[in-house]
């Protein structure tokens, strides 16, 4: 039987161990109750999943009513949800399985009608370049501060329902993101308009998370940072913009930094004569300060083995989680040819895949893979499930 280092395990250094290097990266699988509380789906596609890989992150959960982005979203933006969450995070930890949830405000790229006849907000009034978006509301300095403050809360919450860590989620567009990004951020003031203080509102959320894990939690719980590295918009973030962010972001108080892209291997969205993988520029900035989380495409065990030579400390299996909850199991005991590549039509309900999600899958052109189905085999990952 083969000896993979991602079935190794890893230790942070706040004294948190993972028993493997295998992470279920946030799904939208939109399967919560229509106020954001947990639902019997959330569960049960969390129970078939956990117990086998080292980290498993949930779908994202909203921080504020006005800051959730689509249907079937899960929200830790009151006290209510804790009990439901606490139910969430004792079945994500079966096994041993470090139970992470996500968080963050959706701003701009969520709608009125989501939010029940709200204009969504940002940090400027410049809507998102896609098809049928709405123009953001811009949020005062009071509002600005009440959001930061609300990540704390979430924090606490997370904490207070047993989580063992809690990712911000500054990627794919949302809020977070978007305060960093030129295109969504025209601000003058101290969150807007040079490099440095278009971060701030991102570092100043990491601050307020990390006041509830000192003042809440143990010393072994996990604060993460997602990110993504580009944008095609111009004005848009370049990749040299993210590496001076890192950069910041390696000092900050946080365990790890979790890099969000369809494929591991993607080189710059922005520069075709760069040839060097944008999570080898990001490992080489972060210099050992913060262990990575690499993502995209990862779906065989050689293709996470390669991660792991490669020197990035974790790999994320999105698409292929969905597709074999069993993954890590299944190399584990030596049955890498018993993993599903493809999915059986009529076992969607046993891999707890809803109809929202397949409906979601379909609209974005993302394949699973169905057997008997001749489909072209497209580029995908969590980058495309949790938006």
């Amino acid at each position: 039987m083969v000896s993979y280092k991602f079935l190794q395990p890893y230790t942070f250094k706040n004294g948190a161990q993972v028993k493997n290097r295998v992470v279920i990266p946030p799904m939208t699988i939109q399967s919560s109750l229509e106020d954001g509380s947990v639902s019997r789906d959330d569960l049960f596609y969390a129970g078939l999943r956990a117990g086998g890989v080292g980290m498993f992150i949930s779908p994202v959960a909203n921080v504020t009513g006005d800051g959730k982005g689509f249907e079937g979203e899960l929200s830790v933006a009151d006290d209510r949800f804790i009990p439901g969450l606490a139910k969430l995070a004792a079945t994500m930890k079966k096994g041993g399985t470090k139970a992470i949830l996500q968080i963050f405000h959706a701003g701009r790229m969520s709608n009125s009608k989501v939010l029940r006849g709200t204009q969504p907000v940002s940090a400027s009034a410049v809507a998102a370049p896609r098809e049928g978006m709405e123009t953001p509301r811009e949020l005062s300095e009071i509002e600005i501060e009440q959001i930061i403050k609300a990540f704390g809360e979430a924090t606490r919450r997370a904490i207070q329902a047993g989580f063992d860590g809690v990712e911000i989620h500054g990627a794919n567009t949302y809020l977070i993101q978007q305060f960093f990004s030129p295109h969504s951020n025209r601000r003058t003031d101290h969150w807007g308009g040079s490099v440095e203080k278009r971060m701030n509102f991102g570092l100043a959320v990491v601050q307020a998370a990390h006041r509830a894990v000192a003042k809440y939690a143990g010393d072994h719980f996990m604060l993460g940072y997602r990110i993504s590295p580009e944008e095609i918009e111009e004005p848009g973030i370049r990749l040299a913009d993210t590496l001076q962010f890192i950069d910041e972001l390696a000092d900050q108080p946080l365990d790890y930094l979790h890099v969000s892209m369809g494929n591991v291997w993607r080189k710059s969205l922005n520069d075709d004569s760069e040839k060097r993988p944008t999570i080898l520029r990001i490992k080489k900035q972060v210099h050992n300060r913060l262990p990575i989380i690499g993502v995209g495409s990862v779906e065989t065990p050689a293709d996470a083995e390669k991660v792991m030579d490669e020197g990035i400390d974790f790999v994320a299996l999105g698409r292929e989680s969905l597709r074999e909850p069993q993954w890590v199991e299944k190399v584990a005991r030596g049955h890498e040819a018993a993993i599903r590549y493809q999915v059986d039509p009529d076992a969607l309900d046993e891999l707890g895949l809803n109809p929202a999600l397949m409906d979601f899958l379909g609209q974005i052109g993302t394949d699973l893979r169905f057997i008997g189905a001749d489909r072209e085999k497209k580029s995908g990952d969590s980058v495309v499930f949790d938006r």
